[in-house]
Parts: C-alpha cells; structure tokens; sequence
C-alpha cells in the first residue's frame, strides 16, 4: 500500500522560512519521480518543483514562482523528500502536497507539472504566510 506523509507545514512571518518533509512507503522510493505540489484556497493544484533520479544523475526543475528561494532535495535512505524554503510570501500560503510516480517521464505537450501525471498523492501540510 503506497503512502505519502507529510509534515513541517506551519504559520510563518513573510520573509521566514519552512522546510516540509515526505515519507513515502509501499514503493520504490529511490527511483521515482517526485513533485512538491501546492493548492490555495479556491485556485488549482499547482506543480511547484520537481525532482528526478536518472543514470545521470539527479535533476530539478522548479515553477517561476519559487525559483531561487525553495530547493527540492530527497534521502532515499530514509524514503524522505524535503522542500525548504526560503524568503516566503504570503502568496506562498496554500496546502503542500507531495505526490510520486515511477517514472519522470513527460508527454509532448504535456507540463511536467500537470498534476495528473502522478499516482501517488499525501493528503497534504498546511502552510500559512503572514505579511
């Protein structure tokens, strides 16, 4: 049984920083794709970084809205995945979500941070930005 919990989610001052944590269990953790997805209050889910692990090595990418202030990291030791982030705002509050699949695999076309390219979802950490 796959399971994504979240956790770190919490009030801050703009300007202060969070880092969120994902455990993921129930699959292979070291090989899957995973994403940091965030939902405000009556907005779509949004994709905000990604992080993949390749023969190549391991790759990120981040939406324009958080680049340079959050950083996606994992430990596959510990079937951890982090997101810390940094200067926020309170345009940053919503709900985080981490979410899995096998592979990072994008269709043409396709976002790679379109949400239903994942199977695997966590019921999400709350994070609140006040200015």
């Amino acid at each position: 049984q796959v399971q994504l919990v979240e956790s770190g989610g919490n009030s801050v001052q703009a300007g202060g920083s969070l880092e969120l944590s994902c455990v993921g269990t129930g699959y292979t953790f070291s090989s899957s794709c995973m994403a940091w997805f965030r939902q405000a209050p009556g907005k779509e889910r949004e994709g905000v970084a990604v992080i993949s692990i390749s023969t190549g090595g391991i790759r990120t990418s981040y939406a324009d809205s958080v680049k340079g202030r959050f950083t996606i990291s994992r430990d596959n030791a510990k079937k951890t995945l982090y997101l810390q982030m940094l200067s926020l705002k309170p345009e940053d509050t919503a709900t985080y979500y981490c979410a899995a699949r096998p592979r990072c695999t994008v269709p043409l076309g396709v976002s790679p941070y379109s949400a239903g390219l994942y199977n695997y979802w966590g019921r999400g950490t709350q994070v609140t930005v006040s200015s």
